[in-house]
C-alpha cells in the first residue's frame, strides 16, 4: 500500500475515539498563549467566528417588545462588549475530530440564547430546575435519538451514555449520523454530536456498556441519576438495570420502537413496584436470563413486550429471525418518535409533574387509521 495512505490511516486511527472539546477564553493570558500556539502548530484548523451574530440575537432576545434598528443594535452590542475586544469575548471551542475552532458566547449566555425559543413552553425557572437533573441512557441505537432529543431541548445538566458497540453501516437505517463515523464507538459518535450542539453539556461515556461491575458507578458516581433510560438489547442488563434502579429509587423509562410503546416505571415513587410491571417473575435474575437458550429467551421477550400486542409486521418479522433476517427490525421514524416521546416523559418527571407508571402507546398506525 502507498506509504502516504498507510501513514494517513495510522494517524486517523490514533484519534478515532476523540470526543473531548477544549475551551479557550482569551482574556486569560495562559489560555491566549495556548490558543495562539495551537493555531500556529495546526495551520489547517478551520475557524468559525460568528460571535457578532450571536450577540445581536442575544440583545434582540432580551428586548422582545422593542423594534430595534440596526444602528441601535450595533450600539447595544458595543455597550455589551464594553472594553473587551470582540475576538476576546466569550469562548473559543476546539473540536479536534473535525479540526474546527468555533467562537461562541460563553456558557451562561450560550444556554440563555440557545434555549430562548423554548420559552414559555419551558420557563426560565423550569430550565434551571432541569439543569440540576442527571439522566443516563443505556444503549445508543434507539438511545441516540433519546440522548440527542434530551440535549437539544436541554432537559438535563448531565448525560451519562453507555454502549460497547461501534457503529455499523446497517445501524444507519435508524441512527442519524454520517458515513465517516462507521467503525467509531457509538458513545463517541453521540458525545461528538452533542458537543457540536452544546459543548457545555457534560456527557460521561461508558464505552464498555453496562455490566454488573459498573452498573453502580453508572447510576450513582458523581451523584445519583434522576432518570434512567434503558434501550439496550441484552435481556440480562434490562433486568439488572431495573433491579439496581429500584434499589436506588430511580425511575426507568423505555421505548420499544413499535407502536410507539413507552414503559414508565416510577421506582422513585414506589420502590416496591415489581419490575417491568410484574411481567417478570421474581426468581428470574440476570444470571438466569444469561443461561436461557433460544425458545426460553423468546418466551422472556414475550413476557416483556407481549408479542401479540405488537404491530402485525413486527409479529411477522419475529418469525423470520434466523431465517431471512438476523435480528428484529427497527425503522428510523419509529426510533425518532420514541426519542421524542422519551424526552417528553423525562421532561415531565424532571419537572416533578404527574407521570404515572405504566405502558403507554403513541401508535401512529392507529392514529392515522392505517389499513382500514
Amino acid at each position: 500500500m502507498n506509504q502516504t495512505i498507510t501513514n494517513a490511516l495510522k494517524n486517523s486511527n490514533q484519534s478515532k475515539d476523540e470526543r473531548t472539546v477544549s475551551f479557550y477564553r482569551l482574556q486569560d493570558p495562559e489560555q491566549l498563549s495556548a490558543f495562539t500556539l495551537l493555531l500556529q502548530q495546526h495551520p489547517g484548523i478551520k475557524i468559525s467566528d460568528e460571535l457578532t451574530c450571536q450577540l445581536l440575537e442575544l440583545i434582540k432576545s432580551r428586548h422582545p417588545t422593542e423594534r430595534l434598528t440596526d444602528d441601535a443594535l450595533e450600539q447595544m452590542v458595543a455597550a455589551h462588549l464594553g472594553d473587551t475586544p470582540a475576538e476576546a469575548y466569550g469562548v473559543w471551542v476546539y473540536y479536534p475530530w473535525s479540526s474546527r475552532m468555533v467562537h461562541l458566547l460563553d456558557e451562561t449566555e450560550f444556554i440563555e440564547l440557545r434555549t430562548s425559543r423554548n420559552k414559555q413552553k419551558i420557563t426560565t425557572a423550569e430550565r434551571e430546575q432541569l439543569q440540576t437533573r442527571k439522566i443516563g441512557v443505556i444503549g445508543l441505537s434507539v438511545g441516540q435519538s433519546v440522548a440527542i432529543a434530551l440535549a437539544i431541548e436541554r432537559l438535563c445538566g448531565e448525560l451519562r451514555i453507555a454502549d460497547f458497540d461501534r457503529l455499523e453501516l446497517s445501524n444507519m437505517n435508524r441512527v442519524r449520523t454520517s458515513v465517516h463515523t462507521i467503525g467509531i464507538l457509538k458513545t463517541v459518535m453521540v458525545a461528538r454530536e452533542i458537543a457540536e450542539i452544546d459543548p457545555f453539556l457534560p456527557v460521561i461515556c461508558y464505552d464498555s456498556g453496562i455490566t454488573e461491575n459498573n452498573i453502580n458507578d453508572f447510576l450513582i458516581n458523581g451523584g445519583k441519576l434522576d432518570i434512567l433510560v434503558e434501550e439496550c438489547d441484552s435481556l440480562d442488563i434490562k433486568i439488572l438495570s431495573r433491579l439496581k434502579a429500584r434499589e436506588l429509587r430511580i425511575p426507568v423509562v423505555m421505548d420499544t420502537s413499535d407502536r410507539g410503546m413507552i414503559d414508565v416505571e416510577r421506582f422513585d415513587l414506589n420502590p416496591d413496584r415489581p419490575i417491568l410491571h410484574g411481567r417478570i417473575p421474581d426468581e428470574v435474575t440476570p444470571e438466569v436470563i444469561r443461561n436461557m437458550q433460544g425458545p426460553e429467551r423468546m418466551q422472556m421477550v414475550d413476557r416483556i413486550v407481549d408479542i401479540k400486542s405488537l404491530s402485525s409486521k413486527m409479529q411477522a418479522s419475529l418469525q423470520e429471525i434466523g431465517k431471512t433476517i438476523s435480528t428484529w427490525p427497527q425503522l428510523s421514524s419509529a426510533v425518532m418518535l420514541g426519542g421524542a416521546a422519551i424526552a417528553h416523559v423525562c421532561r415531565e418527571i424532571g419537572l416533578d409533574h404527574p407521570m404515572d407508571s405504566g405502558r403507554y402507546y403513541v401508535d401512529i398506525e392507529q392514529i392515522f387509521n392505517y389499513h382500514q
